[in-house]
């Protein structure tokens, strides 16, 4: 008996069936926390109905669910081999002539299978989804006077003045100076009248102050420009307010990841921490096969070997484990100090190889 269609359907639907359970009732338990946490901060506010939040809890949904999916993925075998190791499902089958690696070849086909669609469908989905929160967000709930996009054309910036408000553009970006260079600012008045145009060769954002240095002044009605050695322009921006604004790995999608790394690249910005992302998306499959494999490597044993709560125990030890291990290295792959691919692709591969070791060595076929 070296293959069977019916028992690859069984245990393929069987463990699918419990993924999606276990996935919902982990994001039912996130969704209240979360919507619990946005009716605390919409209570300071007299203009945010119930339903708009119930909307936000639903929109940031996505977003959290892919950071529990590798955990769904995790507990959702475990109780699926053990359920069918107590039924002696398992062992029928096993005596029956199927190695260890026939039936549980449906199983990670199913998580493949889900981190591939994670990847390329739920990932670009919940990109969108957390803008419009994003959008809600500093609408209802966190007012913003500040504007950030970067563009192939550069950095552009907008931010309020005590007169009207700024747009700040700048070809390029060096690091970590924060020196901006070949930059045009336009000044705004009430109601939106243009007040003047400056232009800048470089430009420094330092003590909460931009510094345009050898600035040249054009106003509208003006007979020709004026030169000034140095303009202040106050500011409550950071550079980190800047960075964050715009290389936040979730708010992107992954078909976006890739262009919108070289741009940051060719802008001067550091790229780092998108292509980890970028990586570990990639990586996705891979990991969640590894899952499978941890979560046979301790449940696939007879029942009077494992009880219910030495699982359980077991489960959340290796997930949290293989979560610390992957924020740990992504953080190094972050900051430079191991290569990209290594931080996004060493928690996959060794919990893979580990789980693979863990099964050969205690199973005999």
């Amino acid at each position: 008996m070296k293959f069977s269609p019916t028992l690859n359907r069984y245990m393929a639907t069987t463990y699918l069936l419990n993924l999606l359970l276990g996935l919902l009732i982990l994001l039912g338990i996130v969704y209240l926390f979360d919507t619990v946490e946005l009716l605390r901060r919409a209570a300071k506010r007299e203009d945010v109905p119930f339903s708009l939040v119930l909307e936000m809890g639903l929109l940031k949904l996505p977003e959290v669910g892919q950071v529990m999916f590798p955990f769904a993925v995790l507990f959702s075998a475990i109780f699926t081999f053990w359920q069918m190791t107590r039924r002696y499902e398992l062992i029928v089958v096993r005596a029956a002539g199927l190695s260890v690696w026939q039936f549980l070849a449906p199983v990670l086909a199913v998580a493949m299978g889900v981190g591939i669609i994670m990847t390329t469908l739920i990932n670009p989905l919940g990109a969108l989804l957390l803008g419009r929160f994003d959008h809600l967000e500093s609408t209802y709930l966190n007012p913003e006077t500040s504007q950030i996009t970067l563009l192939e054309g550069g950095l552009w910036l907008r931010q309020q003045t005590e007169e009207g408000h700024v747009i700040l553009h700048a070809g390029k970006v060096r690091l970590p100076e924060w020196e901006l260079h070949n930059v045009m600012v336009i000044f705004f008045g009430g109601q939106d009248r243009f007040e003047r145009r400056l232009d800048a060769p470089r430009a420094e954002l330092k003590n909460g102050q931009w510094l345009f240095r050898e600035a040249i002044s054009n106003s509208p009605g003006g007979t020709k420009a004026e030169k000034i050695p140095l303009v202040v322009l106050p500011t409550t921006l950071t550079a980190a307010d800047i960075e964050e604004s715009f290389s936040s790995p979730q708010s992107l999608s992954f078909w976006k990841l890739p262009g919108f790394i070289r741009t940051m690249e060719a802008t001067g910005f550091d790229s780092a921490r998108l292509a980890v992302h970028f990586q570990s998306l990639l990586a996705q499959p891979l990991l969640f096969a590894a899952m499978i494999l941890l979560a046979a490597s301790v449940s696939l044993r007879p029942p009077r070997f494992r009880g219910a709560l030495a699982l359980v125990t077991l489960g959340v030890m290796i997930g949290f484990l293989m979560f610390f291990l992957s924020s740990f290295l992504q953080a190094l792959g972050s900051t430079h100090q191991i290569p990209v691919f290594l931080a996004a692709w060493a928690t996959a591969a060794v919990g893979f190889m580990l789980g693979l070791a863990v099964i050969l060595n205690l199973e005999d076929g």
